[in-house]
């Protein structure tokens, strides 16, 4: 059984900062691609940013230069700084991994369960 615990959502006024943290736990072998997508109601989930495990990272083109995705591979913990929020960034946010839960396993995409994030005066 996976597990991803997301935390550090919340309330924030406009140029305002948030830090995410994500923490994957239970039966894992080896994680791939951790990141953080996002869902704003009436909208489709979108990717706001990803890492893979040779240290390579992807930004949406809307949050370059104001989000910092990092990880801690020991901790299979993905983290997201959110800097200079936007009304437009409100939605709710997801934590997806993409592992192999024993050596045997496919491997699989999972998902956290979501924490709010509120951008507003």
């Amino acid at each position: 059984q996976v597990q991803l615990v997301e935390s550090g959502g919340g309330l924030v006024q406009p140029g305002g900062s948030l830090r995410l943290s994500c923490a994957a736990s239970g039966s894992i072998f080896r994680v791939d691609t951790m990141g953080w997508y996002r869902q704003a109601p009436g909208k489709q989930r979108e990717l706001v940013a990803d890492s893979t495990s040779d240290g390579s990272t992807n930004y949406a083109d809307s949050v370059k230069g104001r989000f910092t995705i990092s990880r801690d591979n020991v901790k299979n913990t993905v983290y997201m700084q959110m800097n200079s929020l936007k009304p437009e960034d409100t939605a709710v946010y997801y934590c997806g991994a993409y592992l192999r839960s024993r050596p045997w396993a496919n491997w699989a995409h999972y998902w956290g369960q979501g924490t709010q994030v509120t951008v507003s005066s």
